[in-house]
């Protein structure tokens, strides 16, 4: 090859690495912008574990809206107590008649008859008389077994839902718990990107330097060029998924802003399988379940209660005026009364077998929940275990890679290996990196869920007792 031949190569080489050194710079460059949000966060506000759990359960929509729905259920005990309580009514109401038997009672009750309205055409043709009648009047049940049974089944209700706004908090601690692992997840799959971008470029300089002193090849730098170019997309993707981590938890914190995490170490104890087993036997679903397959046996005797009579007092105090609402006439009563169904067409009969249906529909539901909650604290208990050696071993596989890179770059250096090796071992120690970040998530995400599933999660954090 002619020498003027050679000359025109080596400046179409040059003018390709300038081209490549451009892509690349214009490459770091656009990655700024998207990177930048995430710095800018990780400066603003910080939270432990605990605080954030803390907030949540204070600001959270979740939680929110299940306290006015649990007010909301607390209302249903005052109208339930209702029907044990006095009624009280007033009425006012004007009548105009010329019916005989209503004329000769308004004349009476105004205090207005006299002995000629006994002529037998008064008392068969009475002239149209006006009646304002003013009451108030009262009336209490002494007695009412179906009243005495709703009231014990909404307070018993009450409490049920109670239970469930406490499993409410849970699970949306739980929630916080995982986002808050899935940010620091993120964060440390940044801080890997950022240091296999700082490879590669290392990678990019020596393959450079070899090439320029004529021991390397120039495909060695293309190679390695590409290599810093996915190496910047995976930051640039890094980056992205930090502040949308972020701003996920902000959202379970109640708060638009995106949360950074203090990144403090594990703050849930893991404790032998004794305890959460005997935990769990606590849940606040078992507990809700309980006190609704309490009401369902008292539906069975709600439903039976329509076999019994209700007793009660009332009375009344009564105005009459033929001309305007006053006091004319005015009266009183006082009565006792016994009220009794003594037949409703079978309805009593099938409103209580159905009831006896629920409560053993409840009663089933309340065994299948029992054994489901001790299956998945046995299954979350040996995902911890499971959790726990796949970190080990990500842990030895990083230290593994990182060995194997340190060795073929040194090899690579001296021109005893080909920068694909170099390069291969490099995907390695980057797949390493990231296997090792997921399986650490992976272990702390396993003990809060076993922690949730036995429902221990708020006391094993120290935020109730």
């Amino acid at each position: 090859m002619s020498r003027q031949r050679r000359e025109e190569m080596q400046d179409k080489r040059d003018m390709l690495r300038v081209l490549i050194s451009l892509l690349v710079s214009a490459g770091f460059l656009f990655i700024l912008p998207v990177a930048g949000p995430g710095k800018a966060h990780a400066a603003g506000r910080q939270l432990r574990l605990t605080e954030a759990v803390r907030l949540a359960l204070q600001n959270n929509y979740e939680i929110k809206a299940f306290e006015n729905s649990l007010a909301a259920g607390k209302e249903d005990i005052g109208i339930a107590r209702s029907p044990l309580l006095p009624k009280i009514a007033f009425e006012e109401r004007f009548m105009r008649t010329d019916n005989p038997t209503y004329a000769f009672m308004a004349k009476l009750n105004q205090g207005r008859f006299a002995s000629s309205d006994f002529a037998v055409t008064s008392l068969n043709n009475p002239k149209a008389i006006n009646d304002f009648q003013t009451s108030l009047s009262f009336e209490q049940l002494l007695f009412s077994r179906s009243a005495s049974l709703g009231l014990k089944m909404a307070k018993k209700e009450y409490s049920a839902q109670g239970e469930d706004y406490a499993g409410k908090k849970e699970e949306v601690a739980v929630k916080v718990i995982r986002t808050y692992f899935s940010v620091m997840t993120a964060k440390e799959y940044r801080d890997s990107a950022e240091k296999a971008l700082a490879d590669s470029k290392e990678h990019l300089r020596i393959a450079e330097l070899r090439y320029k002193s004529g021991l390397g090849l120039y495909s060695d730098t293309l190679r390695a060029s590409t290599t810093v170019t996915g190496s910047e997309q995976k930051l640039v993707s890094a980056g992205k998924n930090l502040n949308v981590a972020r701003k996920a938890l902000g959202l379970l914190l109640g708060t638009d802003e995106a949360v950074d995490v203090a990144g403090e170490q594990m703050e849930i104890p893991l404790m032998n399988i004794d305890y959460y087993n005997k935990a769990s036997l606590s849940r606040k679903d078992i507990r809700s379940m309980e006190a609704r397959n309490e009401n369902a046996k008292n539906s069975i005797r709600f439903a039976e209660s329509a076999y019994l009579p209700s007793i009660g007092i009332g009375g009344a105090y009564q105005m009459n005026d033929h001309s305007a609402p006053g006091s004319e006439g005015e009266s009183w009563q006082v009565a006792a009364f016994l009220r009794w169904n003594l037949f409703d067409g079978t309805k009593r009969e099938h409103e209580r077998a159905k009831a006896k249906f629920r409560a053993a529909e409840s009663e089933e539901g309340l065994k299948g929940l029992k054994q489901a909650i001790s299956f998945k604290v046995y299954e979350a208990y040996l995902g911890v275990g499971e959790a726990k050696k796949n970190a080990e071993l990500a842990a030895a596989a990083l230290r593994t890679a990182e060995e194997g890179r340190r060795l073929v770059k040194v090899r690579y250096e001296n021109s005893l290996s080909p920068i694909i090796d170099l390069l291969d071992a490099q995907v390695s120690l980057d797949h390493a990196r990231a296997g090792l970040v997921a399986r650490e998530n992976e272990y702390r995400t396993a003990i809060a869920d076993l922690s949730y599933e036995s429902g221990t999660i708020l006391k094993d954090l120290k935020i109730e007792e």
